[in-house]
Order: structure tokens, then C-alpha cells, then sequence
């Protein structure tokens, strides 16, 4: 159902990669709020997806961009603006990747090269992202960026590995970018800290489907999905948040507050 919650705000969505994807459900949702927005990914993962479908199906132009590339993200976001007409009012960064977990290396025996660029790509990007669209002066008053993120930032969970460090530095680069895109720009920053969810970079987690198991077991409302985690970014996107800024907001059905669910306990009763 719509409700022209976005009529007349434009963006940019990174990191829709195919039906699974937070991303692809966030720009589907838009659309349909009235939105438009230009869909961005690393060259390398266009060749892997599906997003060309997602930009027809939305009305939506591409512009490959590497977010770890200065370059790459002010042709980004100059072209953007061309296409879209004007400055920006929404830009949602869902982009996540270790290699470190892509070869099987355990959080012990981390090869660096290879932490060092799932930084760049998780983390680091977000604040590149944040200071091409701060320099370039291409965000509304009363904007909105938001990062997804995931609760292994405050709690250690087996076999997230570096992503871990990752999200917990996102998050800080919110709150520290927040202040200043707040402060002299009145544009607002906030991650969304995600029920773990099957996208096809989670499930490539060890142990994915335990934790989800175990998450909707945790949870008194059971599991975010993909889809109403778009429902939140939307409204995060949309004018009725306008005073919501440097926050990281749990979206995982009361999972980041529950102590111990009665199912838990009568399993290991």
C-alpha cells in the first residue's frame, strides 16, 4: 500500500545485487512511495546480479561506481544529480563484504591484505560516501542517509569474523558524520541494525541459518525480514523522522533487548 511518503524526494540505493537484497526490497518500496533514485553497485557485483531487472522494473537509470573509489563516488553522485534533477533527499548504504570470510579464514588467523579491503568496501565507504555528498554540497535540508548494519557490532557472535569490527566502525562513522551533516547541513544519519536476514552476501556467513534460528526464537516478534526492514528505511527516508539523527536503530523484533525467551529456556530445560 502506498502512501506517497517520498513523492518528489530523490537518491541514490547502493547495493542491490538481486531479489534477496535489502537494497533491491528498500528500492522496490520507494517506487512505490513515490520516490525516484539512481541504483548503484560495484561493477564486479552488476556482473553477478540482477539489477538491470530492478532499474526497468523502477524506472530507474545505473551508474556503476567501486564505493571504495573517491572518483568513482563524485561521478556518482554529479551524474546523479544531472539525472535526477537536483540535490538528494534520501541515500541508503547497504553494502557489506569480507574476504576474509569469502576464503575461510577464521577471525584468529585473519590474512590483513584481506581484512584491510572488507574495511574499505564495509566500513570506510560509508564515510567516503558521506564526504563526496558533503563536499559536492548535493544533499536537501531534511535529508536522510541511512547504513544497514547488524547487532555482532555490541555482541560477539561465532563466525561473523571481521565483519564485526566492520559494523561497529560504520556505526561510529554515523554518529561522528551525523554531527556535522546535522549541525551544518540539517541532513540526519543513522544506521539500521538488521535482524539477520538470508540475503546472498549473509548467507555466505558460516552458520547463517543458526543464527536466524536462533534470532527468531530470541525475538518476541519474531524475525525483521528484508521486506520490513524496506518499510523502516522508507520511513527513515520520509519526513516523519525529520528529528531522528546519529541513532543506531535496532530493527530485529526486540532480539538487542531480550534477555532470555521462554522457548530458549524450554529447549535447554
Amino acid at each position: 500500500m502506498s502512501h506517497n511518503l517520498l513523492s518528489g524526494k530523490r537518491g541514490i540505493i547502493f547495493g542491490a545485487l538481486d531479489e534477496n537484497s535489502i537494497a533491491w526490497k528498500t528500492a522496490e518500496r520507494v517506487f512505490e512511495e513515490g520516490g525516484t533514485f539512481v541504483l548503484t553497485n560495484a561493477p564486479i557485483a552488476m556482473r553477478m546480479g540482477k539489477i538491470n531487472e530492478l532499474a526497468k522494473k523502477t524506472n530507474s537509470e545505473i551508474i556503476p561506481a567501486d564505493a571504495t573509489s573517491e572518483e568513482d563516488l563524485d561521478n556518482l553522485i554529479t551524474k546523479s544529480m544531472e539525472i535526477l534533477g537536483g540535490k538528494l533527499d534520501f541515500v541508503l548504504h547497504s553494502i557489506g563484504m569480507s574476504v576474509n570470510v569469502r576464503k575461510g579464514r577464521a577471525y584468529t588467523d585473519e590474512k590483513y591484505d584481506f581484512t584491510t579491503k572488507g574495511w574499505d568496501v564495509s566500513a570506510l565507504s560509508f564515510h567516503k560516501v558521506m564526504q563526496s555528498l558533503y563536499k559536492a554540497d548535493a544533499m536537501n535540508e531534511w535529508g536522510s542517509i541511512v547504513a544497514l548494519t547488524y547487532m555482532a557490532a555490541q555482541r560477539t557472535f561465532p563466525d561473523y569474523n571481521d565483519m564485526a569490527d566492520n559494523k561497529a566502525y560504520l556505526e561510529s562513522v554515523a554518529r561522528s558524520f551525523g554531527y556535522y551533516f546535522g549541525k551544518e547541513k540539517k541532513v540526519r544519519v543513522n544506521t539500521i541494525s538488521q535482524s539477520p536476514t538470508p540475503t546472498t552476501a549473509g548467507q555466505g556467513v558460516k552458520g547463517f541459518s543458526g543464527f536466524i534460528a536462533y534470532a527468531e526464537k530470541m525475538s518476541p516478534l519474531g524475525n525483521a525480514t528484508a521486506d520490513d526492514c524496506a518499510n523502516y528505511t522508507v520511513s527513515m527516508f520520509s519526513d516523519l523522522t525529520r528529528k531522528v539523527t546519529m541513532q543506531n536503530l535496532f530493527h530485529d523484533g526486540g532480539f538487542s533487548t531480550t534477555g532470555v525467551s521462554q522457548e530458549i529456556i524450554d529447549q535447554f530445560g
